[in-house]
């Protein structure tokens, strides 16, 4: 064998050994690589099936949402629907009266409207103004304690409505009475029939598309807090804390209303001017037109703005003037203390009516307002300040309870000034009332308590303070 040969023999035999021992460690790396892509496909199955079930849960709540969404519009749909009705069906009860009418000529419909309020009451003295439904505060002196019942609140109105004026007007009118007008005599049955007393009678010229309106005749002057009184189912005649608090009166004039952002949404504004017969104590007759302030026609001057968000809050200011002549018809009356002065005064109230709450408040400052039961109706150039708070909390749709509080205090050196020309020493009041009330349907049942404390004088330099309270049951129906 030539030596070529043998060399490649021998490197044959080498590459042939170097296979043998590599062979075993190329196989063992093939077989770890094998193995990496195996965990890694085990990886990417596992994720994929991540991926699956995340892509699965999001259209479950996708599904969820739409679903959601459209029970929302079904809901809108539906709150859209019964809206519609509720503004149907109010349309529709609007067109109907509320009440029973008739007709007393063409065009013209009638409606009755009113209550019965039956009061049964114990008191400690003998009260101003009256016992029972008109108590306001206790007689200086006056005998101890006494009970009885008293039906005197029960009232009935008539409200006419749908008479052609011209152009947009319409008229209408009211015609109110209750039984405050005394008794039938005096004797033994005199106190089981009262008398009818008229209260308004007034007519109405309206105009729905400008939104003014005029009321002609006997009505409450813009003193008086008609929108915004206490609630008592025992003095509503008489309200409480009236004359403590509370001031106005029901008198002859004229009444212009003018709604001042009449047909727009929001608040609504409201501004109303008055005159009204003048009216005192004397000199001369005061139901025949011969008194101090019907010398020469002097009417009492009203002005009254309101601010109102229906169901919601109440906001008004009032004014009131008038000129008092004490020398009376035909200037011949002798005039104690000042021959003439002006009647002034001025009112802020309003209302609160937060559910189940409800807050009123009404305060004024005059200065000669007893004809509109100010001055603790004292007649003289006396200042008075006063006003009244309540609050009401209704525990549910049947049951409510209320808390009042009233004050009136004249300026005690001009009441002993005037004592004896119109005044009779009356300094200060305060009352305080509380009740509840059981309501259900056209029916109100009642319990109320009800204190005042009055701080008089008869010569001027002693003060005197009577104390009085009535305890009451008040059964209500409303017709």
């Amino acid at each position: 064998m030539s030596y070529a040969m043998k060399r490649h023999a021998l490197f044959l035999s080498l590459a042939a050994l170097n296979l043998a021992v590599a062979a075993p460690a190329f196989a063992q790396k093939n077989d770890q690589r094998d193995a990496q892509i195996k965990a890694l496909k085990a990886l990417v199955e596992k994720q994929q099936q991540q991926l699956d079930q995340q892509q699965q849960d999001l259209k479950q709540m996708h599904d969820a949402l739409t679903q959601l969404q459209n029970q929302q519009t079904q809901q809108q749909t539906q709150i859209q629907q019964t809206q519609q009705v509720q503004a149907q069906q109010a349309k529709t009860m609007a067109a109907v009266p509320a009440k029973p009418i008739f007709s007393s000529a063409p065009g013209v419909s009638v409606a009755l409207h009113g209550f019965i309020d039956a009061t049964a009451f114990s008191q400690s003295r003998n009260f101003t103004f009256g016992n029972g439904q008109n108590a306001e505060y206790p007689i200086p002196g006056a005998p101890g304690r006494l009970s009885g019942v008293d039906v005197r609140n029960t009232r009935f109105w008539l409200d006419f409505s749908g008479a052609k004026v011209a152009g947009d007007w319409t008229g209408g009118g009211r015609l109110e009475l209750d039984f405050f007008g005394g008794n039938n005599g005096t004797g033994p049955y005199s106190q089981q029939q009262p008398l009818p007393r008229l209260r308004q009678a007034y007519m109405t010229l309206t105009n729905p598309l400008t939104g003014s309106n005029f009321q002609i005749g006997q009505m409450w002057d813009l003193m008086f807090p008609l929108d915004d009184l206490p609630t008592s189912l025992s003095h509503i005649a008489f309200p409480l804390g009236y004359g403590t608090g509370i001031i106005g009166w029901r008198l002859p004039g004229i009444i212009f209303s003018q709604d001042l952002n009449h047909g727009s949404t929001g608040p609504l504004w409201r501004l109303d001017v008055g005159a009204f017969e003048g009216t005192w104590s004397g000199p001369g007759n005061p139901v025949n037109y011969i008194s101090a302030a019907n010398a020469g026609f002097r009417p009492q001057l009203e002005a009254k703005l309101h601010l109102e968000q229906p169901k919601d809050w109440l906001l008004f200011a009032a004014a009131h003037w008038s000129q008092i002549n004490l020398a009376g018809v035909g200037n011949s009356a002798p005039t104690p203390i000042k021959r003439e002065f002006s009647s002034t005064a001025f009112e802020l109230g309003g209302q609160w009516t937060p559910d189940p709450w409800v807050f009123r408040s009404v305060v004024y400052t005059g200065r000669g307002i007893g004809q509109i039961f100010g001055d603790l109706s004292q007649f003289g150039d006396i200042k008075d300040t006063g006003g009244y708070v309540m609050g009401g909390y209704k525990f549910n749709p049947n049951w409510s309870s209320n808390l009042f509080y009233a004050l009136s205090k004249p300026n005690a050196n001009e009441v002993v000034r005037w004592l004896g020309n119109g005044a009779t020493g009356l300094l200060k009041n305060r009352q305080a009332a509380a009740n509840l009330i059981y309501s259900v349907g056209d029916y109100s049942f009642a319990l109320e308590w009800i204190h005042s404390m009055l701080d008089s004088t008869t010569n001027g330099k002693t003060r005197t303070r009577t104390s009085g309270n009535q305890v009451n049951v008040s059964a209500y129906y409303k017709f």
